[in-house]
């Protein structure tokens, strides 16, 4: 019993360190792919399109329903102190620093980490991948690297539009609905949010594109050699779903992490 025991302890040690530095070296050779040339500068618009301009609908309804439930319980809470006029700085603080960078992330990983999981786990299976080595065609410079620009490009950038329709939802709820000062919500905002604040938010949102695509197309790519993955279609599943859980799980993880080290 404690031989098996230890046995299968060192396997699952030695398949943890093999696969993390499996995805290290795929995480170094697809940052090292950005600057290989030719550029595949077609594949990045198609990819910018379908990351970013794909996603704006969910950011739009996540942002506002956020905006404006952060809105409603910050009034509820800052009312027992009355503090109501501190309610667009609360709002503003918290999707800035927080919420925004999380959830646009994790609405990301979501619809387009998956997808981008999918297909690479797809093209692999069916040895697209394999083809494209055979033909000394840089499968990294041609298919992946892409992806990681456009999703490093895309997420700061939809963050920011999260913020601000948050901040809008925030406002619709605070001052529509609950009666707050228009100026004192303005002004809270104005007076709170510093440089630092919009740096910490924005140094987020880049890390958790970094995790975000490093994850979802680590897992795509190496389908095959994914523990328990299975064989064919469902291994693509499998891998998908594990990709689309292991991103979040290190969004929520980083986001402690980079709080607790960059406030």
């Amino acid at each position: 019993m404690i031989t098996d025991f230890l046995a299968k302890l060192g396997n699952t040690g030695l398949y943890v360190l093999t696969d993390l530095g499996r995805m290290t070296l795929f995480l170094l050779q697809a940052l090292m792919g950005i600057f290989r040339r030719p550029f595949r500068f077609r594949e990045l618009l198609r990819q910018l399109r379908f990351i970013g301009v794909g996603s704006l609908a969910v950011i739009f309804f996540t942002a506002i329903s956020t905006g404006m439930v952060l809105g409603l319980q910050g009034y509820y809470s800052l009312n027992k102190f009355g503090a109501e006029g501190m309610l667009g700085s609360a709002v503003s603080l918290t999707l800035i620093m927080e919420l925004g960078p999380v959830l646009t992330a994790l609405m990301v990983a979501g619809r387009a980490g998956s997808a981008m999981c999918a297909e690479l786990g797809i093209m692999r299976i069916s040895e697209q991948i394999d083809a494209l080595d055979c033909m000394a065609v840089d499968p990294f410079r041609y298919l992946i690297s892409p992806k990681f620009m456009a999703t490093i490009i895309s997420i700061p950038l939809l963050t920011a539009l999260f913020d601000v329709i948050g901040i809008a939802g925030g406002y619709v709820a605070g001052v529509g609905l609950m009666d707050v000062s228009p100026g004192s919500y303005i002004d809270g905002m104005k007076t709170s949010v510093t440089n630092h604040d919009i740096w910490l938010g924005t140094v987020k949102s880049c890390f958790f594109a970094l995790l975000v695509v490093w994850i979802s197309c680590g897992r795509g790519y190496f389908v095959q050699q994914i523990r328990g993955a299975g064989f064919g279609a469902e291994s693509v599943s499998r891998v998908t779903t594990q990709a689309v859980v292991l991103s979040s799980i290190s969004v929520l993880v980083f986001d402690y992490l980079l709080t607790a080290v960059l406030l």
